[in-house]
């Protein structure tokens, strides 16, 4: 299955929605939209997974540079709209104690 990605751009923060799978074979789609944005480290992240139907470890690394490049600049990494599958990966592997997982769309503060 293919990638779609959508990116909104806001004066604090960027909107990303994934929708499809994010494995080995598609991170890379999605690395091309967040790299050069947690780049520049002038804006906040939102990356909304309700869509995706399936995520392997390669996405969950993909997040974790995102937030490491992210906290160098003292910005935010929030993932959204997860689903129970999506969710577990992020507490099995602790990281929803790292970044913002939330399984609404809105963003909890």
């Amino acid at each position: 299955m293919n990638l779609n990605i959508e990116t909104e751009k806001h004066e604090t923060h960027y909107n990303v929605a994934v929708a499809g799978e994010l494995d080995v074979a598609t991170v890379p789609e999605l690395e091309k939209v967040l790299v050069p944005i947690r780049q520049a480290g002038t804006h906040d992240i939102y990356v909304n997974l309700e869509k995706l139907n399936y995520m392997d470890s390669t996405g969950l690394g993909l997040f974790v540079g995102t937030l490491k490049a992210l906290n160098q600049h003292e910005k935010e990494l929030y993932i959204l709209g997860v689903n129970d599958r999506i969710k577990r990966l992020f507490e099995i592997t602790g990281l929803n104690d790292l970044m913002h997982v939330n399984e609404g769309t809105e963003v909890e503060r």
